[in-house]
């Protein structure tokens, strides 16, 4: 039977990584913390686009209001050079919630999310 102190525990616990409901990993990149890795990285292409005037610019986590006391937060608009706009939602799993969501906001909104 093997027994550790108080210490080695600590030093055991500190070194496991906790697992996320869906096994994505925050991320932070300029002071942003992304859901994750793969948030991050479109962020990334859209600062580039930026950069190169492919677009016109781009918001992060804009809400909308879907009734009294529902939201939609999505994870970017995308302002295009052409003036239009589209909301883009960044996703590994689509949760109910999301889907849900995402009917009430396409029917009240008469847009489409972009699902990357």
């Amino acid at each position: 039977m093997e027994y550790w102190s108080v210490e080695d525990y600590k030093n055991f616990a500190n070194k496991k990584i906790k697992k996320t409901k869906y096994r994505a990993n925050k991320t932070s990149i300029d002071g942003h913390t992304f859901d994750s890795k793969k948030e991050a990285d479109y962020y990334c292409q859209l600062k580039f686009r930026l950069q190169a005037k492919e677009i016109n610019g781009f918001c992060l986590q804009p809400t909308f209001m879907l009734a009294p006391g529902l939201k939609y937060k999505a994870d970017f608009i995308v302002f295009n050079s052409d003036n239009t706009y589209e909301v883009v939602d960044v996703k590994g799993v689509k949760t109910k919630e999301y889907i849900a969501k995402k009917k009430v906001f396409e029917d009240k909104y008469n847009m489409k999310i972009k699902e990357i």
